[in-house]
């Protein structure tokens, strides 16, 4: 049995009665065959009521790109709140993941994407909707990424595009691409951040239920052998302590130590059940403990911040922020901080 489903989002047109919306215009775009889960995430972050935020939140609308029935998958079957002139007026337009990473695209979608994106709109695909922004040309020359077993596909065909499969998003300014399904969450909580800073990013996703960051790669998620039960639990109780001790020294021969291996045999399954080096992972981690102190704690100095995160020096702290995040402590802070003193 199939069943239909009234998309009826808040738009400029059918604002909540009580407080009106302002905010930028969100359209996610709908079609037939259309991908449930990454539309489902365009609707959940920009398109439910979120009086909290106050009246400068995002207004939200459906375009679909062709006449209906438009079917999603599930045996659910769509009806939008318009056509594609609701790009015209689009701040921001969602592609969830295309239907198929072989389907050709419509070029009156091309078309208005196009048009939009010159009149200043930003794009941005969740998962193989980054085959439709590919069509576009609008990619050319850029940064991109998407879900990894379409990766190949994407770069045999657009080889003009500088696909990184080992990230869970790219945010190429106007641009924005996510990689697997999961990943458009963590792209949608950034935009939030990027257009109204950290703690509302901090409450969608508490909302969610899920962490306002991820880290690492989509390598993490590649298939590869599960590692026996016994090694996890090995490994469990080391990373809990590798996350109590960031503003320590912590060496392999340590890591190895405490996980009852020996160095070699303890890098090659650390990777198996992480993804990572070990040296990577607690990079990784370290840099994340920096943002999060950066983020939250305004009080606290640079040195201070080096410190407790295991970099020892602000020279350290910037050079991996400048290597690793493209920007420097003091910047990421001016963006994403707060005056809080949590």
């Amino acid at each position: 049995m199939t069943t239909c489903v009234k998309i009826t989002p808040m738009t400029s047109a059918s604002p909540c009665p009580s407080s009106p919306l302002k905010g930028p215009r969100v359209v996610t775009l709908a079609y037939d065959g259309l991908c449930t889960f990454e539309f489902g995430v365009a609707i959940e972050v920009f398109g439910l009521a979120r009086p909290e935020m106050g009246e400068d939140w995002y207004r939200h609308a459906t375009a679909a790109i062709e006449p209906g029935p438009l079917r999603a998958a599930g045996g659910l079957t769509v009806s939008a709140s318009g056509g594609l002139e609701l790009l015209k007026e689009a701040d921001l337009i969602v592609v969830p993941g295309w239907r198929g990473i072989d389907e050709p695209v419509p070029v009156s979608l091309i078309e208005a994407l196009c048009v939009a994106h010159a009149g200043g709109a930003r794009l941005m695909s969740l998962c193989s909707g980054v085959a439709v922004l590919a069509a576009t040309g609008l990619l050319d020359g850029r940064k991109a990424t998407t879900h990894w077993r379409y990766a190949d596909t994407i770069s045999q065909r657009h080889p003009e595009i500088h696909l990184d499969p080992d990230v869970l998003y790219v945010d190429e300014g106007q641009i924005l691409t996510a990689a697997g399904s999961a990943a458009g969450i963590d792209l949608c909580l950034h935009v939030v951040r990027r257009d109204f800073g950290t703690e509302a990013a901090n409450s969608v996703a508490r909302r969610l239920v899920v962490p306002p960051h991820r880290e690492g790669g989509q390598a993490q998620f590649i298939v590869r052998p599960v590692p026996q039960e016994r090694e996890g639990q090995r490994m469990g109780p080391l990373i809990d302590w590798i996350e109590a001790n960031l503003q320590r020294e912590v060496t392999l021969a340590e890591m190895a130590a405490r996980a009852g291996m020996s160095n070699r045999t303890f890098q090659r399954r650390f990777r198996d059940l992480t993804g990572h080096s070990p040296g990577e992972f607690l990079l990784t981690r370290r840099l994340r403990h920096a943002c999060d102190l950066l983020e939250r704690r305004a009080t606290l100095s640079l040195d201070d911040i080096a410190v407790a995160s295991g970099f020892g020096t602000p020279a350290t702290l910037r050079h991996h922020f400048r290597t690793r995040l493209q920007t420097s402590p003091a910047a990421y802070r001016a963006r994403f901080g707060h005056t809080g003193k949590n």
